[in-house]
């Protein structure tokens, strides 16, 4: 092992170098603000700075990590126990998971701007991180520590390396064995989505197995039927898919193969069983360990209970303790676990951007669809694009920062599947029995005159309200109203040019409901327009629909956003806490919305709708179809 790892790396000076990535991302850790956006979050595994490593292995030093082959049973998140030594401790040791486990310099050079020479470095950061001392106070007197990691299969082995030096100068003092799942390559994370028609469900997994290897396939059907199998297709992407640093340099880890399978001319309100797999070339099958099931979609403006959670900006966190979570995205575990503990009163879940905050490290992807999990592979999981999925500069997203961390949108759309024309521009719509969802892409462009305002003016016009009466528009960042701190500075309580472009489509088609993430926080609107309450109610709105309730529900994972002294007069309520929205249609004329908290689940504001066919067809202000005597 160590002879390996000599070979591999040559130097004992490894790098003291700066590179343009680390650089970049330490502007991005200041309060510096990108055309009246917000300080972008920063990812835990930035603060290593991975490229400047030494080699300073210390005989005395000594990691190992147990049980060595993981997933025996068939399980795709274990516990490993990691024991340390270290005779020369401090309170700034640090251990990092590696996968794939060999972590070397054998491939990657950067050229040094001092001496204009290639110099090593490694190729990658590690998959997560925690303090050597995270479950020992006394370590920096025992130089004893054992930790506990949570890990979950990732197509590649595993090992743990002890640093020291703190995370901005590591010095690599030991190195574990490997370990490894027993089946790396197993279909994992189901992810259930809408189709392009009310009758159908898609399938997407990851695995490792690409299509010269196996033939990925689910097996599905009603229960006590004879199984259906359905072909799926196969994505993925590689390094020079990606834009820029640090998705391009350190954060690149190979995402294995998403896989996408369209069960068709399902029955309405049925409950399907499904697992997924894969024929390998001897004909043999490998299944998933786990069955799952589902319901199927009710027909377009079916009466039924319907009920449809929504949130922005929930990010993923470790149940370990490690990468910091509880100071990166303090609420996303409390938002997890209440939507898995409510689940079977859910019928769908719009996740409205910023997915997990990876900012080009690619293993997060992997992290996030084994959290959501259990949600998503119960109900279909629709998600929307944000800044931190789209963003590059010169990549042809609207806004010019690097918040996507170089990942210009290509894990999020090779990750989840979303019925659009064009996953790349990520707006479409969706129906879903009494709803019709219109999900706009904030990270294109979406001014009048634009490709994306003419499918959000088609979606909001081919509305069957009378079979659909519940309109719902969505979208990342507020393209309607919020009394956010940062959008009061701007002066504008909203992107600019949001509301002067789609306020009118609003009002003329009368959007019930607009929700929007990218503000970590909670606000309710009256139905507005133009900046007027169009209604003195509070709490139960029934009659002509003359105005759009604006819903700010970016709470559900990230660091909260603080509101604006300024008490706008639109502004019904306000909650700087995390939490997510629920909306349940009872029939066509009877709405229940209700905000609950992450940390209880309970109801902390709601309101309701009433109303007939002829209050949608009302003539209201800007809101009139021509007539002729």
């Amino acid at each position: 092992m160590q002879q390996l790892f000599h070979e591999t790396i040559s130097v004992k000076m490894l790098f003291n170098i700066v590179m343009f990535s680390l650089t970049f991302y330490g502007i991005l850790a200041s309060a510096h603000l990108i055309k009246d956006d917000y300080p972008i979050t920063e990812q835990p595994l930035s603060k290593i700075a991975i490229h400047r490593s030494v080699l300073a292995l210390h005989d005395e030093a000594f990691i190992k990590a147990y049980p060595t082959v993981l997933g025996l049973k068939g399980q795709d998140v274990e516990w490993v126990t990691v024991e340390l030594t270290h005779p020369i401790p401090s309170n700034d040791d640090w251990v990092g998971v590696f996968s794939p486990a060999k972590f070397n310099a054998s491939t990657c050079y950067y050229e040094s701007e001092d001496s204009m020479q290639l110099v090593p470095y490694i190729c990658s950061a590690p998959i997560k991180y925690t303090f050597a001392n995270y479950s020992n106070p006394g370590y920096a007197k025992t130089g004893k520590s054992r930790l506990r990691f949570q890990i979950i299969n990732q197509r590649a082995d595993f090992s743990f390396a002890l640093f020291s030096g703190g995370l901005s100068n590591p010095k690599l003092v030991a190195y574990s064995n490997f370990i490894t799942f027993a089946n790396p390559k197993a279909p994992l994370y189901p992810r259930l989505a809408l189709g392009k028609s009310w009758n159908e469900m898609t399938v997407t997994w990851t695995s490792g197995y690409n299509i010269n290897e196996a033939t990925p396939v689910v097996s599905w059907g009603v229960n006590g039927q004879r199984a259906m199998l359905s072909p799926a297709t196969t994505l993925t992407f590689h390094q020079n898919s990606m834009c820029a640093s640090p998705a391009s340099t350190v954060g690149w880890r190979d995402p294995g193969f998403i896989h996408t399978s369209f069960l068709r001319d399902l029955w309405p309100n049925t409950k399907y069983s499904y697992k997924i797999g894969h024929k390998l070339v001897n004909g043999t099958y490998i299944w998933s360990k786990k069955k799952f099931s589902f319901t199927s979609p009710p027909s377009p403006g079916q009466e039924s209970l319907q009920r449809v959670v929504i949130f922005g900006d929930l990010g993923k966190a470790e149940r370990d303790g490690s990468n910091e979570y509880n100071n990166y995205q303090p609420g996303s575990l409390n938002t997890t676990d209440q939507l898995i503990k409510d689940i079977n009163n859910i019928d769908i879940v719009f996740h409205i951007g910023d997915i997990v905050y990876s900012n080009g490290y690619i293993s997060q992807w992997d992290q996030f669809t084994s959290q959501v999990e259990p949600i998503a592979s119960v109900v279909p999981y629709m998600i929307a694009s944000g800044n931190h999925e789209r963003d590059v500069p010169g990549s042809g997203s609207f806004y010019d920062g690097n918040d996507s961390g170089g990942e210009c949108g290509v894990p999020a759309e090779t990750t989840f599947y979303v019925p659009a024309e064009n996953r790349a521009k990520f707006w479409y719509s969706a129906d879903y029995g009494m709803f019709r969802f219109c999900i706009a892409d904030t990270e294109h462009d979406w001014r009048e005159g634009s490709e994306q305002y003419k499918f959000i003016e088609k979606c909001l016009a081919t509305a069957d309200r009378k079979n659909q009466p519940w309109l719902i528009f969505a979208a990342h960042r507020v393209l309607g109203y919020s009394s956010d701190f940062y959008y009061a500075l701007a002066g504008s309580f909203a992107e600019p040019e949001g509301r002067e472009s789609l306020q009118k489509l609003w009002q003329k088609y009368k959007v019930d409901i607009a929700l929007f993430g990218h503000v970590h926080n909670y606000e309710r609107t009256c139905p507005v327009y133009e900046e007027q309450c169009m209604n003195s109610e509070k709490s139960h709105y029934s009659g002509t629909v003359n105005g759009t309730i604006h819903i700010v529900v970016g709470g559900a994972g990230a660091h909260l956003s603080k509101f604006s002294d300024v008490n706008t007069t639109w502004s019904l309520k306000k909650d700087l806490d995390f939490g997510f929205v629920k909306m349940t249609a009872y029939n066509k004329s009877s709405l229940l919305f209700e905000y609950k908290k992450s940390r209880d689940g309970k109801v902390y504001d709601s309101f309701t709708m009433s109303r007939d066919y002829k209050d949608v067809l009302a003539c209201v202000h800007d809101g009139c179809e021509p007539t002729n005597l």
